[in-house]
Parts: structure tokens; sequence; C-alpha cells
């Protein structure tokens, strides 16, 4: 397992709209793999793999870049910066974090936290109150100076390393790097096979805040077929009903069939469940009651297209300490390549 390519897409910043230092990584990465690369007006990086016969059919997976983060909205005469998110953020998790502001000229680290009394002056109601996301501010320790170095409009993500422990990986922007990395894994282990359907893998740009790059890209390609690529959850922890764990990790890729943005394609599911049955490649059925994810805008682009998702299920996500399974990962690795193998 390509380690090394995972650790590096997650620790590269990049959240909605500003995805560009992710696409220039994915480049590199690519080269060869595919006859056609392109960039379109938005910023996703469009990759066409051509097939053997014309008119054949189109597979498109959707690989989201962004991570979710903030956009500097306002720096203060001595120096704080204030944020306006780009994704979903819990308050509860931004206590104290470190994070890393990106400039034009350069990235620059501070310390993230919401305003109000520290423990030792605050009261028991103080103590007591969730700070909203308005009331976090970034402190870079150059005082006034920092209306020098930074501008409205420059993004912030948070500062963590990337984790191996045991049998998982630990680190910010797992949602969606997983998928940027399935998406040139699948390519290079596929080979030449699969050549019966016009391939194209899409890096899509702006997911988090509300499938954006998806929905251009996908009316560009028109797809027959629309896998959507991402993680899921896995509350198969501590203090959550059994009933909403969604996926338990360690058994195998998310087969996903339904989300508040989506329903997958009944016949499409019992292929790649069949597909997976054949190969010894373990997964589980998955549903969320909430959220979305660019399988629905590769189903509803033009005239629409047959959609399901192929997620990983992934505990604490939005958080700086996002957990997946290596196997659930090499799962969804092996049934994207045994199912384009045989298209």
């Amino acid at each position: 397992m390509n380690t090394e390519l995972l650790r590096t897409l997650c620790e590269t910043p990049g959240v909605p709209g500003h995805e560009e230092r992710v696409r220039d990584l994915i480049l590199k990465q690519i080269d060869g793999l595919f006859d056609e690369v392109t960039v379109d007006p938005m910023g996703s990086l469009l990759c066409r793999r051509d097939a053997d016969t014309p008119d054949a059919p189109k597979i498109m997976l959707l690989c989201h870049m962004d991570e979710i983060g903030f956009l500097v909205s306002h720096i203060s005469e001595k120096g704080f910066v204030y944020l306006q998110p780009v994704g979903g953020f819990d308050p509860r998790n931004l206590f104290s974090r470190r994070v890393l502001v990106c400039t034009d000229d350069g990235d620059f680290k501070g310390v993230m936290n919401p305003g109000g009394k520290p423990v030792h002056i605050a009261s028991p109601e103080d103590r007591k109150k969730v700070p909203e996301l308005g009331e976090f501010f970034v402190d870079l320790g150059m005082g006034a100076a920092t209306k020098d170095v930074v501008n409205v409009g420059d993004y912030v993500v948070m500062d963590e390393p990337f984790l191996e422990m045991g049998d998982k990986f630990v680190s910010k922007a797992l949602d969606n790097r997983i998928a940027c990395w399935l998406g040139i894994e699948v390519m290079k282990a596929l080979g030449d096979k699969g050549r019966g359907a016009e391939l194209h893998v899409v890096f899509t740009c702006q997911e988090e805040v509300g499938l954006r790059g998806a929905r251009t890209s996908a009316f560009k390609v028109q797809p027959d077929i629309g896998i959507g690529i991402d993680t899921t959850l896995a509350c198969d922890t501590p203090g959550i009903p059994e009933q909403f764990a969604t996926t338990t990790q360690g058994k195998g890729f998310g087969l996903h069939v339904r989300d508040s943005s989506f329903i997958a394609d009944k016949a499409l599911v019992r292929e790649i469940e069949d597909i997976a049955i054949k190969n010894d490649i373990p997964y589980q059925r998955t549903m969320l009651a909430a959220g979305g994810q660019d399988g629905a805008a590769a189903q509803q682009a033009a005239a629409g297209a047959r959609a399901v998702g192929i997620v990983v299920g992934t505990r604490y996500i939005h958080t700086v300490t996002e957990m997946i399974h290596k196997t659930d990962l090499q799962a969804a690795k092996d049934i994207l390549v045994a199912y384009l193998a045989e298209q």
C-alpha cells in the first residue's frame, strides 16, 4: 500500500475553491495513465481513458479534492484573524487547535481559540458554553504585522500530521484524500484492463460546500454510470447505539445505497455486490440519513445516470483525528479494480 502518497495527499492543504496544490500533486502522479487530462474552469481535474470501441459506455469516478477549512474574513488592528467556514464543523472540536494560514506568499502557523475567558477566571456558567463558529479566531503571534502578510480570502486548514497507528491511518483530510488516493492507485493497478468502457476519473472541487465541482464536471462528461468515492461514518465507538453505526471498521468497503442526496441504482448495487462476493472482497452496505456525496451529481447530470457510492468508514469524521482501517481502504481499491476490469 502506497502510504507515503496518502500521507502527502492528506498533509497538502486545499479547501473548497483552493484545491490547486492538491491538483498539482495529483497531476504528477497520473502522468501517462490517461489519454486526456484537462482542468475545467472551476478547477476540477478531468481525466479520460479511451475505450477500445466507439460509442462505449462512460463510467465516471468522482473523487473530491477539497477538505473542510476556513476562509479569512477579517484581520483586526491587533492582528487577530477571523474566519468563515467552508465545510461542516462542530465547534466542540475546534478548541485550542494549531492551524496553517495559507497565503499567496507562503504559509504561516497559528493557533485557533474562541473568544472568552480562560479556565482560571471563567465562571461555572462560562465553562458550559459552546462557542459559535464565528467566535473563533486565529493568532499568528505577529500582532499588527499580521495585516502585512494575511489577506481576506486566504484560507486556513488544521495543522496536524498524518499518523499510522497499528491497523489504522489517522489524519485530517482523509475526507476525501482517500478518494484521490484511490483514483490514482486504482488506475495504476488497472493497467490496460477494462477498455470496454470509456473511463473518466474526475478529481472534483468544492464538494464540501455543495457538490459544486461534481455538478459541472458530470454535466461535461454526461456519464452512463457514476461512482462517488468518499468517506462515510464509522460510529462503531462508545456512546452510539448500534443502529447508528453506519459502518464497522475492518469489515470492508462501504457499498453506499442511500443518503439525503441520492438513492443508488439497485441493479448496480447488486452487480458490485456480486463482484465483491466472487472475489472475496469484504464489504458492507451503507446508508446515511443525512449528508451527500459526488455520486449524486453524476446521477442527476443532463439526462441522468446510474449511480452508486464506494465509501470507506471513517471514525471521528470532520476532525483532525479522522481514522480509517487499512483493510477497508484496500477493499475499496480491490472492488474498484475488479469492477472496472470487467467492463
